[in-house]
């Protein structure tokens, strides 16, 4: 899962890096943006599983059930948007600094589920210390899911000139988010390695 996410974060971060998107045929950044969108997607679905396995054997829905879910279809907006901009016709120079724009509605269930997950982390459980290394990461979604929202923001079209309404926000914001996600995901494998060795000890 954390391999899954930080290729799929991968692809977002140079997707929306300047020396990349505008040396190379806008198509290309377009798919690679789409590809990402699949790891993340796929990710999510790896995630989502585990959370119904041990919603199973609780019979109840807790905050990781809750956040897979959301943060699911988040991805599947994302999936969406991503297919959409390799359709477009991307011959102009704006649109080659602008080829997608994290999804208003994608970026909206990534922060509910980064909110869930995150205040599900800051809850200590009686008897239990805190898992600093969960709470890393759950920060570090938090913060990404805040500058793909702002991305989003910023994507968004002025009313009387049609022109994108800040280009360096909506690059900078998905660039930031990817970096953020990309770090926790490499750090999830350091969690589990942790958690394991805690439990044998």
């Amino acid at each position: 899962m954390g391999c899954l996410f930080a290729v799929g974060s991968f692809c977002f971060a140079l997707g929306s890096l300047p020396p990349f998107f505008t040396t190379v045929p806008a198509t290309v950044v377009a798919w690679v943006f789409f590809v990402g969108s699949i790891f993340f997607t796929t990710a999510a679905l790896v995630q989502f599983r585990e959370a119904v396995v041990a919603a199973a054997g609780r019979r109840t829905h807790g905050p990781d059930w809750r956040a897979g879910a959301v943060q699911l279809v988040g991805t599947v907006f994302f999936n969406v948007s991503t297919f959409a901009a390799t359709r477009q016709d991307l011959a102009s120079d704006q649109e080659r600094h602008l080829i997608w724009a994290p999804d208003l509605w994608g970026s909206v269930c990534f922060l509910v589920a980064s909110v869930i997950a995150f205040g599900a982390v800051l809850r200590r459980v009686p008897g239990r210390p805190r898992d600093r290394m969960g709470t890393r990461i759950a920060a570090l979604n938090l913060i990404g899911s805040i500058a793909f929202g702002l991305a989003a923001i910023g994507a968004r079209y002025l009313p009387t000139t049609g022109e994108p309404a800040n280009i360096g926000l909506v690059n900078l914001g998905t660039f930031v988010g990817a970096v953020c996600f990309f770090i926790g995901a490499v750090l999830l494998p350091v969690q589990s390695a942790r958690a394991e060795a805690a439990v044998t000890t």
